[in-house]
């Protein structure tokens, strides 16, 4: 039994697992500067350990610089500090998201204008591999210098399974393991399974998002993103979806299979449709309230994710979990139905509580042979794990 995935559990809706996970981890190297400390220098980040005071804070917000659109939230900032010096270093943690938005350079800018620094350190810390090697060190080239790190989860899993002396150790090492956040470059029985079975998976999931379904989605909404569904948003976002997109990226749709890497075999992937909206759409905040109206005038149907005026993604999502498939007859056209549904629900939404935003924007559809992907649709994680 993990103490923390039950009481992360006891959060309703979508569980914030990184945040939760961030809270725990900070806490504990508040606890144990010692092991901030070891495992600082196990990776060469720092050679000094003579720090008179160590102050560490979760979800610090710093003010946009002037070459920056919106504000910044910080998942841990450490402040080490000597008689006479301060070393700085922020700490981006993911467990199953990527880097969004240019975060990681947005960082690296907020670190070199920081005053009265000695040594200013970005690491990025993630379960999944995700290489930034066009993140050099000094990263971005800024001056005052930012050194960037990159490390892996299962390497402060290693690194604290050598000093879990207490309970807390032992049930972060817990939380760890049923997260996936322990395993080293290894492949597992699964893994193979999914490489033999990886061909006949894709196809079946292509013949349900179809010309038929495409068709409906491109009447209904305007057009489909040319190159969509594809592998990028398979590997980076964790789904596998056709979209449009209103206004830019900013504002746009998608249909298709969302969280196609969960964290546990006993978790499904889900599927069905979803309206998302990010900071940069000029009428932000009415979409906001309008997708809340819709929550509460339709709870049991839709289903919230980041309802909120913070400066982050919010989307609500009209879906089912693929488990609810398993036992039709004809999987595949249920599944076309369902998504069939999806479109006409949107449909239904747009008409009663968005009107207002449809009426000034102008759809951006592209067909261009050769545009796989849209950018600022791929930064952005919601809907994925």
């Amino acid at each position: 039994m993990s103490l923390f995935t039950n009481l992360l559990n006891l959060h309703s809706g979508n569980k914030p697992r990184e945040d939760f996970f961030t809270e725990i981890f900070a806490y504990f190297l508040s606890l144990n500067n010692n092991i901030l400390i070891d495992w600082l220098k196990h990776h060469s980040i720092i050679s000094d350990d003579n720090y008179s005071s160590i102050k560490i804070s979760t979800q610090q917000e710093h003010q946009a610089l002037a070459i920056h659109t919106e504000d910044s939230r910080l998942d841990i900032v450490v402040e080490l500090l000597t008689g006479l010096n301060t070393d700085v270093i922020f700490i981006e943690s993911k467990i199953g998201a990527k880097d969004g938005n240019n975060a990681l350079k947005k960082y690296a800018e907020i670190l070199s204008n920081l005053p009265n620094v000695r040594h200013r350190i970005l690491i990025y810390i993630t379960r999944d591999y995700d290489p930034k090697e066009e993140i050099k060190t000094p990263a971005f080239n800024l001056e005052p210098k930012v050194s960037f790190y990159q490390l892996r989860w299962h390497q402060f899993y290693a690194r604290l399974q050598q000093n879990a002396t207490d309970i807390l150790a032992q049930e972060i090492l817990i939380f760890m393991r049923k997260n996936g956040m322990s395993h080293a470059n290894q492949f597992s029985s699964i893994d193979f399974l999914t490489m033999v079975n990886f061909n006949k998976t894709l196809h079946l999931m292509e013949s349900t998002l179809n010309e038929e379904v495409q068709r409906e989605f491109k009447l209904a909404f305007g057009g489909v993103i040319k190159g969509a569904a594809s592998m990028t948003q398979w590997r980076w976002c964790s789904r596998y979806i056709i979209y449009t997109k209103f206004s830019g990226g900013n504002f746009w749709c998608g249909l298709g299979y969302f969280n196609l890497n969960p964290d546990s075999f006993t978790e499904y992937p889900y599927l069905g449709i979803c309206l998302e909206v990010s900071p940069g759409f000029g009428e932000h905040s009415k979409v906001i309230k309008s997708m809340q109206k819709v929550i509460n005038d339709k709870p049991n149907i839709w289903t919230p994710e980041n309802l909120t005026i913070l400066p982050s993604c919010s989307a609500i999502f009209y879906r089912k979990s693929l488990q609810e498939f398993l036992s039709k007859k004809d999987q595949l056209s249920a599944i076309k139905l369902f998504f069939q549904e999806s479109i006409e629900e949107l449909k239904t939404i747009q008409e009663q509580y968005f009107d207002f935003i449809w009426k000034g924007v102008s759809i951006e559809a592209t067909t261009e042979p050769d545009q796989e992907e849209d950018s600022d649709i791929l930064l952005s994680s919601i809907g994925g794990v």
